[in-house]
């Protein structure tokens, strides 16, 4: 039988058989925690894992199918004896060497013998022999075909032994096995088994305290399984990580020099790869910022470095880059982002890429934590991150050299978690990222403990990062002066400069028609619900259809109507305005500019057929916009059904030139362009008449109807109930519209107009 050895030091348990000096085993309790004694547990799991036995919790006793097994085979008898302790192993046993064997029998011999002397009867030895031979066989039969080996066979037991246990174990100690017990509670269940420590040692360290509540053997299981799923989530890990900010540590107190050091200027460790990662809000000097920023540029540029530059928002992913990303259907975080990770590729440095994947495993497992299980809003903001990263690559790493770290510039900072999500990937990989929020006003969402951040007090409006000499504008300090004094004249005041917003909201005022007249021709400021909040107003504006004339006074009606129209008032005086076989050169075009329910903005700019390029960028955009709007709102009967957002389209590309001149001239914050629709007979208005207004509506316009029959001529192709009616008076009808521009106010013909017959 092997001696118990004491140790020396911990790893003196996993050392070979012939490497112990004297050749032994080591039986041991540990009843107190460290961080080495969790290292080392950890490490005796994983070994008992392999090749031996580990028990959590106790042994469960024989059952009667076991025990009938056992009776079927081996019989009822039982000497006392080694040789019948042998020959019952061989035959209970049989894949036992004769050495194992050998060394079984005596242990057990020698365990037994000590209860019989201890005073036990015959039958106690019987019924004590078939629970060990029935846990030999079901529970150690592993161990015990690997006694003698040189790599020692481990036994690890967590919990309060029994008795009957503690006897088994020492057997299989005896015979040639390590044995450790994971005591949570202490020793003092074991002393009363074993008082003087004869069987076991009690192992002590400097530094043991009790062991944490959540310590166990299935955390460390679920330690090694997470462990796992990393090592098949990242694959091969990569030879070098990022260093980045951290090697910052001398040279000039401004921040953009850094990004012109080279990599032998940043660090010379081959394992890690130096970057800069910086956002900088507001700037240190105005009638300078344009400047550097563009010697920045044009230095990088000259010195060969690969350089993207960004500008106020990064694109969305168009159809065909989401298409390009391979994805299945995920039920788990690990099994969304290994599958995912696979689209990350570049062939000319493997190195690079494995760098890469990494960096996308590290930031959308920390998306994964902020967000919470919401699974598949992680797996969109992943296709987002890979498809930039497809976009950009090339920018970025075109004949990349591991000396190489591109440079990623971003005017303007994060409008949303997708875009910081992608910022946050660059910055571990081998990219300087600088972000510039010139106007320290607005708000940048992202938020990284790598991110260093740099304030200045003074505010610049720059929106796009200057690239030529043409784009570094130079303003004076008396320019400048005046910029600060506008910004304090025009915020908050209730007091507007020219087209000072380019974004609008509509609603709509529930009015009695007394109120028309009066709010007609009042600037939108003074109407009620009027407010500007985050660089967009909000316009109050009237959407009604005036039915019927007012005690039957004709002349007044039409002087009524007169008295509506203001410089800015475009007036239809017959129904339909636009006919659906009128030509339209965007027709054709529809379906290419309206695709998977959003409009295709730049093949739109792009096209030779687009009407609105001349006007200004803003109001492109609001157009587009609106459009956008009126079709996901689906107030127009048959969108998403029949196809009327094509219709949407093809009508609202093709205004008419007077409508577009009045939506260029709207200044959010001063009186509103009006348009008047006036249907005096039984024709109802057309579809594309119906989407014009509504668009106008939306864009801010006043739209007011006049329909003196009361017909519902209107609502045809309404889906909703938007417009406000007012019954004002009794139905007329077969009236004709006179020349409104003739009418003086009270209602009388302009002499003039008599005299030389103008009119329409």
């Amino acid at each position: 039988m092997f001696n118990h050895m004491k140790i020396r030091s911990l790893d003196d348990v996993f050392l070979p058989l012939d490497a112990r000096e004297p050749r032994g085993v080591y039986f041991y309790r540990i009843n107190g925690y460290s961080q080495e004694i969790a290292r080392f547990i950890r490490d005796y799991y994983e070994a008992a894992r392999k090749s031996g036995v580990v028990v959590e919790g106790r042994v469960p006793n024989p059952d009667e199918k076991n025990l009938s097994y056992y009776n079927e085979i081996m019989g009822m008898d039982f000497q006392m004896d080694p040789s019948f302790l042998s020959a019952s192993l061989k035959k209970w046993l049989p894949r036992m060497s004769d050495y194992q064997r050998e060394q079984t029998a005596c242990a057990l011999y020698d365990t037994l013998d000590t209860l019989r002397r201890a005073g036990k009867t015959e039958h106690m030895l019987k019924n004590a022999y078939i629970k060990f031979m029935c846990w030999l066989y079901y529970k150690f039969e592993r161990i015990v075909g690997q006694l003698g080996r040189q790599d020692v066979p481990k036994i690890l037991y967590e919990g309060d032994v029994s008795n009957y246990e503690l006897m088994l174990l020492t057997v299989l100690s005896n015979a040639g096995c390590d044995v450790l017990l994971l005591q949570y509670h202490g020793d003092a269940g074991y002393l009363k088994l074993d008082a003087g420590s004869c069987q076991s040692d009690a192992l002590t360290l400097a530094g043991m305290t009790p062991f944490p509540e959540d310590f166990s053997l299935k955390q460390i299981r679920g330690e090694i399984q997470k462990e796992m799923e990393n090592e098949r989530l990242y694959g091969k890990r990569p030879n070098v990580q990022n260093c980045t900010n951290a090697w910052m540590n001398d040279g000039p107190a401004e921040i953009l020099p850094y990004y012109k050091k080279t990599a032998a200027q940043r660090g010379t460790d081959k394992k890690l790869f130096y970057n800069c990662y910086c956002r900088i809000h507001g700037v240190a000097d105005k009638t300078a910022y344009a400047n550097e920023l563009y010697q920045l540029y044009a230095e990088l540029k000259n010195s060969g470095r690969q350089i993207v530059v960004v500008n106020e928002r990064i694109p969305l992913p168009q159809t065909e880059e989401i298409a390009s990303i391979r994805r299945h259907h995920y039920e788990k975080q690990e099994q969304m982002i290994l599958d995912l990770s696979a689209n990350i590729t570049y062939t000319a440095n493997v190195e690079l890429q494995r760098v890469m994947v990494k960096a996308f495993v590290d930031v959308v497992r920390m998306e994964a934590s902020a967000q919470g299980n919401s699974l598949n809003k992680l797996t969109n903001r992943a296709v987002y991150l890979l498809c930039w990263l497809k976009r950009y690559q090339g920018g970025l790493f075109q004949n990349w050299k591991p000396s190489d770290t591109g440079c990623f510039f971003y005017m303007g900072g994060c409008r949303d978690e997708n875009e910081a999500l992608f910022l946050r990937f660059l910055a571990r990989i081998p990219v300087d990222v600088l972000i510039l929020c010139p106007d320290n006003q607005k708000d940048c969402c992202l938020r990284d403990p790598l991110l260093l951040e740099v304030h200045y007090e003074n505010a610049l409006q720059l929106r796009t990062f200057p690239q030529e000499n043409t784009d570094a504008l130079i303003g004076t300090a008396a320019y400048h002066a005046e910029q600060e004094l506008d910004t304090l004249l025009y915020q908050d005041s209730g007091v507007y400069r020219n087209r000072q917003y380019e974004k609008a909201n509509a609603v709509i005022l529930q009015t009695m028609y007394e109120e028309i007249k009066i709010l007609w021709d009042q600037e939108v400021k003074y109407r009620p619900s009027f407010s500007t909040m985050e660089r967009v107003v909000t316009i109050p504006v009237i959407f009604a259809k005036v039915s019927g004339v007012k005690d039957g006074q004709i002349t007044s009606y039409w002087r009524c109507v007169r008295e509506l129209i203001t410089e800015d008032t475009f007036v239809i005086k017959s129904a339909p305005f636009i006919e659906s076989t009128q030509p339209n050169p965007i027709k054709a075009y529809a379906a290419e500019f309206y695709k998977n329910g959003r409009l295709q903005r730049a093949k739109i700019k792009n096209h030779a057929s687009y009407p609105y390029g001349f006007l200004r960028e803003e109001i492109q955009d609001y157009i587009l916009d609106k459009l956008q709007v009126l079709i996901d709102s689906k107030i127009i009967r048959g969108t998403f059904v029949n196809g009327t957002e094509y219709t949407i389209t093809a009508t609202l590309l093709n205004l008419p030139k007077d409508i577009v001149r009045l939506i260029q001239k709207f200044d959010f914050t001063k009186k509103n362009p009006k348009l008047i629709y006036i249907n005096t007979g039984e024709e109802m208005i057309s579809l594309e008449d119906t989407i014009l207004t509504a668009f106008l509506n939306l864009v801010g316009f006043d739209v007011v109807f006049f329909v003196p029959t009361g017909y519902q001529n209107v609502e045809k192709y309404f889906d909703k109930k938007l417009i406000e009616e007012h019954q004002t008076g009794e139905y007329v009808y077969d009236l004709r519209v006179p020349n409104l521009e003739s009418l003086s106010p009270n209602g009388r013909v302009k002499w003039r107009d008599k005299l030389f017959k103008r009119g329409r």
